[in-house]
């Protein structure tokens, strides 16, 4: 009989402690936000002092993820068709579908230049001395389909096939065909379809009720998931450390890429204080950092949006989930740009500005119809070096750098998302700074609610100073 694992059984110990601590701080009035700063740091700790040791507490992460995954489509398809429904026009749809599109693809452009600059600036790569004769890339070819493959798999063919798998493509545009034709049809015959609508919205106040139970969970998931994370990419650094300057440079791009770069586009494009919106989205951020899945941290992030930020309900349940497929500037933009110039310099090939400008225009083209789970970072990178010219080879090399930098990389994903919704909310005249500013609640299912007397509204919003931060009107915007 194995003897039992007695440094895990002292983790799982020390963890549950942890646990209980936060409920405590719970109990006596701390934030959301704090905790989940608090559950960072602990688990950090964690990791450290228990590394390899923590197999019990993979365990809660990894239920957390598959439960809240397993919210993730159906919500994806109530919010959609509750955001689209609710526009009242098609001309209303498309103003906001293109608009969102446009500011997830100039997020993912900008961070690629910004990697660019960065990897060329630095000349991470050069002087390395890689050693590809006895590297296999088959396996990463075979992530690699065929253009036409890959067009075809955009599209919905068999929905509870694409529900197990999440194929939030063709989810998506299947439910924007169904919200299309119930808008051309009450354009003419509302009553005929009123009974729909009325379906829909008491399905979305349903679904947000039941993410809101998992979504409390958060803090305790962080600390559990971040203990793992650190333990593991320390174990990964210790076999890669001859490449740790191409980790940090990924680094640093992300967290330029996710507080600089978006904090201009929030502050310029959204009229929207960006210390405090910052602020504000830190736990889809931190909860991101320790899942690496974007798919996985929408509904807090579309939860967030609209009860923190001050998004309304049809933008973030409409353009945060083409955030997980589209833009994607940290899997799709970041990491391919800095493989592919840290293969040119390592390799000595010699690259013309033409050759980057068709590097930058693949990093967007493969952001279409991204999957926002972990290890996405790879395959995207597989597909830009493919498309170039470059060999995958180097990819093996940096797989376990690939698994830190992946961190990072879904944080700047989710930040760009949150970004992008709030500055299509403020140019639709749909972001409400009341809400921003903690001077109004909104409900689990993602309505406004007024506060029902004087002391209570001073009550909120001396809450919202203490956890978040002064709450002036100046301050806020």
């Amino acid at each position: 009989m194995a003897e039992p694992d007695w440094l895990a059984l002292a983790a799982t110990g020390v963890v549950a402690a942890l646990f209980a601590g936060l409920f405590l701080l719970r109990r006596r009035g701390a934030g959301f936000t704090l905790l989940t700063v608090v559950a960072l740091v602990v688990g950090v700790a964690a990791g450290l002092l228990f590394q390899g040791h923590l197999a019990y507490v993979d365990v809660i992460g990894t239920i957390y993820i598959n439960v809240i995954t397993a919210f993730v489509a159906p919500l994806i398809i109530v919010s959609v068709l509750s955001s689209v429904t609710s526009l009242g026009s098609i001309a209303k749809l498309r103003t906001i579908g293109l608009s969102s599109v446009f500011w997830l693809l100039l997020t993912n452009l900008l961070a690629i230049l910004l990697t660019l600059g960065l990897a060329l600036a630095t000349g991470v790569g050069r002087g390395a001395q890689l050693e590809l004769s006895g590297v296999d890339g088959g396996s990463l070819t075979g992530l690699l389909r065929p253009l036409d493959q890959v067009i075809v798999g955009l599209f919905p063919s068999n929905l509870s096939n694409d529900l197990g798998a999440n194929n939030l493509i063709g989810l998506i545009l299947f439910t924007i065909l169904i919200a299309v034709s119930y808008l051309l049809v009450a354009d003419r015959k509302p009553e005929k379809v009123r009974a729909f609508k009325d379906v829909v919205d008491a399905s979305r106040r349903v679904f947000f009720k039941a993410v809101g139970f998992i979504i409390a969970l958060t803090p305790y998931a962080v600390l559990a998931l971040v203990a793992s994370t650190t333990s593991t990419a320390v174990a990964r650094l210790e076999t890669a450390a001859s490449l740790l300057g191409v980790l940090v440079v990924a680094l640093v791009a992300c967290f330029v890429d996710a507080y600089l770069v978006n904090g201009v586009l929030v502050r310029v494009f959204a009229d929207l204080n960006p210390f405090r919106f910052f602020r504000l989205i830190t736990p889809p951020q931190y909860t991101a950092f320790t899942t690496q899945s974007s798919i996985g941290t929408l509904p807090l992030t579309i939860a967030t949006l609209t009860r923190r930020v001050g998004v309304s309900p049809e933008v973030a349940g409409f353009t945060a989930p083409i955030g997980t497929t589209i833009g994607m500037p940290g899997c799709a933009g970041i990491w391919p740009t800095l493989v592919a110039v840290f293969s040119v310099h390592a390799l000595g090939i010699q690259y013309t500005p033409l050759d980057y400008v068709v590097l930058v225009v693949l990093g967007l083209l493969v952001s279409l119809g991204t999957a926002g789970v972990p290890g996405t970072a790879i395959i995207t990178a597989t597909a830009v070096l493919t498309a170039v010219g470059l060999p995958i080879e180097v990819l093996v090399l940096l797989i376990p750098i690939s698994a830190v930098a992946g961190t990072a990389s879904t944080m700047a994903n989710v930040t760009a998302a949150a970004t992008a919704s709030a500055i299509v909310a403020r140019r639709a005249g749909a972001l409400d700074d009341e809400v921003f500013a903690g001077r109004r609640e909104v409900a689990d299912d993602g309505d406004r609610d007024t506060a029902a007397d004087p002391a209570t509204a001073a009550a909120s919003a001396a809450s919202t100073r203490r956890l978040d931060g002064p709450t002036s009107e100046g301050l806020a915007r």
